[in-house]
């Protein structure tokens, strides 16, 4: 089982003390810290093998190019893509996200549909709403009175003009865990694909794509205790043979003539230019920490840290609390999300604020929440969490958020509640 006081031992930040107090951080769902581990990994690729990699003949060059594929296989291997899939190295999953929709939507013609969720990040929205532009039809599932998706309506969505259907696993908002499996199942029977946003359950749980059958996955290596811009794009290799590549440049080319040029292989055709290499170095590394728990153990330690939250919002009673995602623990990874009295809408905050106004209803603002809690080192985040059609279908403009990882303890669920009690009294005065 995970031992949160034992790990954060591997996380130098956690030496640090603002004021003379610990850090607090609850804002995993944003990004991670990074462990020792990670950071050594690409200490040492600098320090002993930096070199440009795939086109160098020479030892330095050899190691590296071996270091870098090898963090792909370890990296494919996580995420069980086997040897139909593969994982194209990106920035993050919002590029990975923007490439399929860029790219695939080729294929796409006026009238086609790609069906989406209301819970959906803005990476898995915008990219999507640039096809309307060539007529493109954009489709939502909404939520249930439990938080989650209505696969009643999925069903009725679904028809012989779908060709996308594109889904978030885990709500960076809700914590609601999606039964993408079904889903898969659901648009592949309707001969659609299926894209899955992993970007908050790959770093959470056991992610195998394999079984889910989804046919393009996106992920963040920051997410998961890896260094920031790097991320990946599982797909199937068949898809991505097919695909025109995102960007063009060296690396991802085989010949070159002054009017046209031939691909690489995939993945190396959508990686064009001197690609991350530190960073896919820094992401094996966080793939192998992550290993070495157990995913299964790292969601376990989740569910226990989410459900003493709800816990403690039942048993504490703090007047005007109230939180959003379903209480069914199976279905809710480790985000909690609230507020603090009534909210106003994003509608009629956008409009004060255009007038120079800053209103926040009966409650507490959640910018002021954050501040209030970090007077205490607690890290959350507030706003609309790039969810802007989620905070209006929750009929608010912005939350605060408070999400959980490996070094957090219940202690440290104790201390947010003790915040929120605490800022609820001091703006009730």
């Amino acid at each position: 089982m995970i031992n949160a006081l034992t790990i954060k031992k591997d996380f130098p930040i956690f030496s640090r003390k603002i004021d003379g107090r610990p850090i607090i951080y609850l804002d995993n769902a944003a990004t991670t810290q990074k462990p020792r581990q990670v950071v050594e990994a690409i200490v040492n690729y600098y320090y002993n093998f930096n070199s440009n990699i795939h086109r160098g003949i020479y030892r330095l060059s050899e190691e590296a190019t071996d270091l870098y594929e090898k963090s792909r296989e370890n990296v494919e291997g996580f995420i069980g893509a086997g040897k139909d899939g593969t994982v194209v190295f990106v920035r993050n999953a919002t590029e990975a996200l923007n490439l399929v929709a860029a790219e695939y939507s080729r294929n796409l013609e006026p009238g086609d549909e790609v069906i989406l969720s209301t819970m959906e990040h803005h990476s898995n929205l915008v990219p999507w709403q640039f096809l309307q532009e060539k007529g493109v039809v954009l489709k939502f599932v909404d939520l249930t009175p439990d938080w989650e998706l209505n696969m009643d309506q999925l069903e009725t969505l679904l028809t012989p003009r779908t060709k996308v259907v594109s889904i978030t696993h885990v709500s960076n908002v809700l914590g609601t865990i999606n039964p993408v499996k079904e889903i898969g199942k659901m648009a592949h029977e309707n001969s659609a694909i299926f894209v899955l946003d992993g970007a908050q359950s790959v770093p959470h749980m056991p992610v195998d794509v394999s079984t889910i059958g989804c046919d393009f996955m996106a992920f963040s290596g920051h997410k998961m205790l890896g260094p920031s811009g790097i991320g990946g794009l599982y797909g199937r290799k068949d898809y991505l043979d097919h695909m025109h590549p995102y960007m063009g440049g060296g690396e991802m080319i085989k010949q070159v003539w002054k009017e046209h040029a031939t691909w690489n292989d995939v993945p190396q055709k959508f990686e064009a230019g001197t690609p991350n290499i530190e960073g896919a170095i820094g992401l094996s590394a966080a793939v192998d920490y992550l290993r070495n728990l157990g995913m299964e153990n790292v969601r376990s330690h989740e569910r226990e840290l989410i459900g003493y939250a709800l816990e403690l919002e039942e048993d504490l009673k703090i007047p005007g609390l109230r939180s959003y995602g379903p209480r069914n623990l199976d279905v809710r990874g480790g985000v909690y999300t609230f507020n603090i009295g009534d909210i106003p809408t994003f509608d009629l905050e956008m409009e004060m604020m255009s007038r120079g106004i800053r209103i926040t209803g009966n409650g507490i603002h959640p910018h002021d929440v954050a501040q209030s809690l970090d007077r205490d080192n607690i890290a959350v985040r507030s706003g609309h969490h790039c969810a802007m059609p989620l905070m209006n279908e929750l009929g608010v403009a912005a939350t605060s958020r408070a999400s959980f990882y490996i070094y957090n303890a219940r202690e440290d669920v104790e201390k947010l509640f003790d915040g929120i009690r605490m800022t609820e009294r001091a703006y009730a005065k």
